[in-house]
């Protein structure tokens, strides 16, 4: 796991608010950073290496998108800058709880 990902798994891997994430998920020929199964949504931490790898990451993108399930991509300096934020955001789009880590 990248920095980026080691610092959003600390927040996210006691399930906050009752939401439960995986880590390094397997889904077909792929690894999923981050997933939250309630969610069917599959958590992506970009660094810089994505800018210059647009197409594989569409055609993963699509192939997910096939098995109904949602992508979303997070910079991985938005996570450096302020990964509670971001795991505050994550915790609320997959859950029902308005729970925060804060």
């Amino acid at each position: 796991m990248t920095p980026p990902e080691v610092m959003l798994w600390a927040l996210l891997r006691r399930s906050p608010g009752g939401v439960r994430f995986r880590r390094q998920h397997p889904i077909g020929p792929y690894v999923a950073d981050f997933y939250c199964p309630a969610a069917k949504l599959v958590i992506e931490v970009d660094g810089l290496i994505h800018d210059f790898t647009v197409e594989p990451d569409k055609e993963r993108d699509q192939y997910l998108r096939k098995l109904s399930l949602s992508v979303i991509r997070i910079r991985a300096a938005d996570v450096m800058a302020d990964a509670l934020s971001v795991a505050d955001g994550l915790v609320r789009l997959c859950g029902p709880s308005t729970t925060q880590l804060r």
